[in-house]
């Protein structure tokens, strides 16, 4: 089974790296243009990202594969995503292959979880973010577990330190077993 990881123009988009390498499943990866654009600008060149992945879709092929729910997956993950992409899901919006794929895991009852990377979060990104949980997905605000960091320097933790147990938890959503849980530190 493999794992739709996909990446919209929203900031955070070193977590799509971190997820990807930490992923226990296959990788299917489609990013939307600006996906693309912010990921070059935050951690480095796309293609060691597609190099990741053990499929790679451009985000208007809608002859992809993921673009059917009849092509079996575990899942999808949107990571980061935008409030533009939150709103457009919540809509049952389908325009590009990041959509569709979102779509089709939804009505086929799959496990879609949206990383939301918006602050502050405006009304109607609230209400988008019911309808996408009414229907069935998981909102999951990029929001780092700080707990993690129980009794070390602050100054001594690195953004990939914190993003990466974001990630884990994220993963642990699918079923992969988290490498620290709150019983590890509390």
């Amino acid at each position: 089974m493999k794992l739709i990881v996909a990446m919209t123009g929203a900031s955070g988009a070193l977590a799509t790296k971190l997820l990807m390498e930490k992923s226990q499943w296959p990788v299917t990866l489609v990013a939307s243009k600006m996906g693309r654009v912010v990921y070059e600008q935050e951690a480095g060149p796309f293609a060691e990202l597609e190099a990741l992945a053990s499929e790679v879709w451009k985000d208007g092929d809608l002859t992809a594969t993921i673009a059917s729910g009849s092509v079996p997956t575990l899942g999808m993950v949107i990571l980061p995503c935008s409030a533009n992409t939150l709103g457009k899901v919540a809509a049952g919006i389908a325009d590009s292959l990041v959509t569709r794929a979102a779509h089709c895991q939804l009505k086929e009852g799959r496990k879609v979880v949206l990383c939301v990377r918006e602050a502050p979060w405006t009304v109607l990104n609230a209400r988008n973010a019911v309808h996408v949980a009414e229907a069935g997905g998981t909102i999951m605000p990029m929001s780092p577990p700080y707990y993690f960091m129980k009794g070390r320097n602050p100054d001594e933790i690195s953004v990939s330190e914190m993003l990466g147990h974001y990630c884990d938890h994220v993963l642990s959503l699918f079923g992969q077993e988290s490498p620290k849980t709150w019983e590890d530190i509390r």
